[in-house]
């Protein structure tokens, strides 16, 4: 294998792990906790702990609940 192959694969690796991360960080609701700290930091707030966030999603959840298909 030539080196422009290799590299060429390692980056096709990089970019299906990266997609992989991605897919399971909105699947288990992860992203959700990185967009609350991105949103805390883009106006100056400090933001409620983790556990405080999950506890409010939860509640959220129970009070309006969604069916899904899927």
């Amino acid at each position: 294998m030539t080196e422009g192959n290799a590299t060429a694969v390692r980056s096709a690796v990089t970019r299906a792990l990266r997609g992989v991360h991605w897919y399971l960080k909105e699947l288990t609701g992860e992203a959700r906790w990185d967009d609350y700290l991105r949103h805390c930091a883009e106006h100056g707030h400090e933001p409620m702990g983790r556990r405080e966030f999950e506890r409010r999603r939860a509640d959220e959840r129970e009070r309006n609940p969604v069916s899904r298909c899927c």
